[in-house]
Formats: structure tokens, sequence, C-alpha cells
């Protein structure tokens, strides 16, 4: 038996209203609780399109058929006029996901903003946007979020310091293969790092021979009981058109004798957890830079 940390990101106005129902009902139906990550503020995520102009970007958009994969109302959204609060016209879900007995965290404010931009963002602006979220999820649910996960992946120092002075029991903001303190200017901080371990569908269709067809054994393939395992899904995707594609997944994994879990219940009282920095990495299959839980002799890209 084994454990396997399931984080679901919700990044858009139709993941939200789509998506996550589609989950609810599937995760129920296998028993399966997971941590869903809200974006609750404008959806913005149409104003990533100006990226199609980085062949990086462009490829990825090529190899995964986003359109088909995302639908073109995400890809537009936000482009002409703000996207609509997600969390005000959408709570109704997340108290559902709450009903359901799945944790609550925050992924962001503005997705897009966040995304694109956090590594320009002050301190100021940075701590608006995690009160901003943390509002809106505590309003909509009647439940505060237990946690938080950056969106991409994209962690700085300064917003690692703001998230501290939030009462998060964990967060999940980078790329690892371990759970661990971060450190910031030498300082410990309280809130551990649980980190994504696994690859995304998106990192790997149209790579190295993974196809839709075997996508679920390799994913299956690099789970081992001794490992941590944590695995990033997203509503747009594993709740829309890879729905059947996630439920035979989910058979396969308990099949091996794995166990789903919300990311809080991998954290033990007596675990013994190292501390380590934070880092900037490129990774394959992945337009741009991502958080990376510091391996000995690595380089920092700052």
């Amino acid at each position: 038996m084994f454990r396997v940390g399931l984080r679901i990101d919700v990044d858009t106005y139709r993941g939200t209203r789509e998506g996550v129902p589609n989950l609810l009902k599937r995760l129920e139906k296998h028993r399966v609780n997971g941590t869903f990550f809200f974006s609750v503020g404008p959806d913005n995520m149409g104003r990533h399109l100006w990226r199609l102009f980085r062949p990086d970007f462009f490829r990825k958009m090529w190899r995964t058929k986003a359109p088909s994969l995302y639908g073109w109302d995400i890809l537009r959204r936000g482009t002409l006029w703000r996207g609509p609060l997600i969390g005000k016209e959408l709570g109704h879900v997340l108290k559902a996901a709450a009903h359901e007995g799945h944790e609550l965290g925050l992924h962001a404010w503005d997705h897009y903003r966040w995304q694109r931009h956090i590594e320009r963002m002050a301190g100021e602006m940075i701590h608006r946007e995690l009160i901003q979220g943390w509002e809106m999820i505590s309003e909509s649910s009647g439940m505060a979020p237990v946690s938080s996960a950056a969106p991409g992946w994209r962690i700085t120092d300064e917003a690692l310091l703001e998230k501290a002075k939030l009462p998060f029991h964990y967060n999940s903001d980078c790329r690892g293969t371990s759970m661990f303190y971060p450190v910031v200017n030498g300082q410990t901080l309280s809130q551990p790092q649980i980190p994504t371990t696994l690859p995304t569908y998106d990192e790997v269709l149209g790579r190295g021979g993974i196809t839709r067809e075997n996508y679920n054994q390799y994913l299956t393939s690099l789970m081992t009981p001794e490992s941590l395992n944590v695995l990033t899904i997203h509503a747009e995707a594993e709740g829309g058109p890879c729905l059947d594609l996630f439920s035979e997944f989910l058979h396969q994994v308990r099949a091996r004798g794995g166990h789903f879990v919300p990311l809080g219940e991998l954290l033990l009282p007596t675990m013994p957890m190292g501390r380590g920095m934070i880092v900037r990495q490129k990774l394959e299959g992945r337009e741009g830079w991502l958080s990376a839980q510091q391996e000995d002799g690595e380089a920092n890209l700052d």
C-alpha cells in the first residue's frame, strides 16, 4: 500500500463551473478525496494567448491540442474585458467540494497575474492578492483555506514571506522530491512545502512516445511506495476532456495498491523533515521557469 497526494488545480471559471462538479462525482464514485486549490478572482486566462509568439509556448499548445483540451472560451477569457469573479459567482461549487470532505486551498486571486508577474510583484501587492483570495474562499465556502499552491509553480522569496503571515498549514508551491521547510534569507519558515513530484498531462503528452493511450501506464510506473507521490491534475483537463482517462487512472493506481489522500494527510506529526531553498528551474515540456526544491549542487537561475 502506498499513498498518493492528489492536488487539483482549478484555474478558470469554466473549470470551476464544469470541471469541479465532474470531478466531485468521479471522486465520490471511487471514494477518493483530494485538495482543491481554487482561483477565485477574475478569470483573465485568455491573456496568455499573447505567449503564442514564444516558440516554447506555441509548441506546447500545438502538442497538447490546447483548443480542444481547454476550450476556446477559456483561451479567450479576459482578453477584451475583465473576466468574471469566479468565487462570487460560483461559491456553491466551493461549498460542494468542502461538503464532500475535500481540503480547500487557495490557488490564486488572479491566476494570470500571479503566473505572469509574480517575479515583479512587491510584497504589498502579493499580500493583497493572498488576502483577497483567502477572504473569498472563506466567504464563499464557509471554510477557510488550509493551504495554498502557487500558479504555474511560480513562487518568490517575497511571496513565501507574505504567505507565512497567513495561517496556512502548508503550501505546495514548487516541484521536488520530498517535503521540507523552506529557507528564505537564512530564516526557516514554519509552513512546510509539499512539492508536486509527478509530471502533469500537458507536460508529457506528445513527448518521448507518450500518448493518450499509454499515459496512465507511464504515470503509474513513476510511483513507488518508497517515494513521495504527489500528483497535480487540472479541473479544466481531468475534469473535462480527460475525465474518463482520469477515472481509469484511479482504477489502475488502486489495483497497484495506491491510496489517494488530500495533501494535508501526507503530513505526520512525528515525521522528520529537512530544510531547503527553492530555486528557479527550466522543465522540459513547460514554457518558462518554475520553482523547484534545490538539490545539492544545483544552480539558481535568479
